[in-house]
């Protein structure tokens, strides 16, 4: 066979792709592959909503009056879901996200990878989550996180936006990567799996910070002492887990911290935003209506600054503040009343 037949050959389909999880990032992820042109389906366990998704072409709770494509298709089968895809998205809460892998784990085509657009820990042993997917899915299973600054009412809008994709596998990578890619759509691949899960799940306690700050009106130069503050939390913790310093310094770090702590369509700052006008945490949470995953998170991330004996003095106070230990004026004081010392240490990076 000459050039000639390998030129006219039918082009290769790209990858189906099952999305488990049909929230707002999960809708908003699944039309973005879909119009990407691959075959996708949506599941979900929220018998309506998948109906809605499926009928309507609508997530009237999530994402009302945005609408999805008609190609996307939704189920509340998972086996059904899973059924001939080349590769799996979980896009479901850090609390259900080994649950999930569980259930999935008997229907994965022998063939597909998974990746997840999931972040935060595994709540009581604060693992991370490519440690919970390999003991799940097994070591051979290609792997991959996706991570970085994406509001998914944006995303579902079609607004432009840029993610990065780590794994181990640099071939899966950018497989993902490039199911995601598109007109509007920037994907990145990396290999810091370690990293980009800890930035991913951080700027959530961070954006607690920020958001108690604004709610108490201390101004536009608190809120980003704030934010740099906490970077230099998160690039302290990254080093002692073993994280590359440039993953934080990109996507994956500072530009989720920027995101979330500015952006008012995020649950976590919102969170915080209520808090520093006085209102309890039980009825934060109850008018935002999602899981805002910093209430979580935030045990985890200081179970992990324990464990290295590094000092996290933001994300501690945070922390008191969303169990009620102290007041967010309370632990503003707390931050005020530090020492001074370099930015910097020299030892900081060893």
């Amino acid at each position: 066979m000459g050039a000639d037949a390998t030129a006219n050959s039918p082009a290769a389909a790209p990858p189906a792709v099952a999305v488990l999880g049909s929230g707002s990032w999960g809708t908003a992820l699944a039309a973005l592959i879909a119009r990407n042109g691959h075959r996708t389906v949506l599941w979900g366990r929220d018998a309506d909503g998948v109906a809605a998704i499926d009928g309507r072409h609508e997530n009237p709770r999530y994402l009302p009056g945005i609408p999805l494509p008609e190609s996307l298709h939704a189920t509340t089968d998972l086996a059904a879901a899973l059924r001939g895809a080349d590769l799996v998205l979980v896009v479901v809460p850090s609390h259900a996200f080994a649950e999930t892998l569980r259930a999935l784990a008997p229907h994965r085509p022998a063939h597909a990878g998974v990746a997840w657009a999931t972040k935060g820990f595994e709540p009581g042993s604060g693992r991370f989550l490519h440690e919970v997917a390999a003991e799940v899915l097994g070591e051979s299973v290609p792997l991959a996180v996706v991570t970085g600054p994406s509001f998914a009412k944006e995303v579902a809008q079609g607004l432009p936006t840029a993610l990065t994709v780590h794994s181990d596998d640099a071939d899966f990578a950018q497989s993902v990567a490039g199911a995601l890619h598109g007109p509007t759509f920037r994907a990145y691949t990396g290999d810091d799996m370690l990293g980009a899960e800890l930035g991913g799940a951080m700027k959530n306690v961070l954006a607690v910070a920020t958001g108690v700050a604004d709610g108490m009106q201390l101004g536009l130069n608190a809120r980003a002492g704030l934010i740099t503050r906490g970077l230099n939390e998160m690039l302290r913790l990254n080093h002692a887990i073993g994280g590359q310093p440039e993953t934080l310094m990109g996507l994956a770090g500072l530009g989720d911290l920027v995101l979330t702590c500015t952006g008012d369509l995020s649950r976590n700052r919102r969170l915080g935003l209520a808090l520093g006008r006085g209102q309890s945490i039980e009825d934060a949470v109850r008018e935002i209506g999602q899981v805002v995953e910093s209430v979580q998170t935030a045990d985890e991330v200081m179970r992990q600054a324990q464990r290295h004996g590094i000092e996290l003095p933001i994300s501690s106070a945070v922390q008191a503040v969303l169990h009620g230990s102290i007041t967010p004026a309370d632990g503003l004081r707390q931050l005020l009343a530090r020492e001074q010392k370099p930015e910097y240490p020299h030892e900081l990076f060893g």
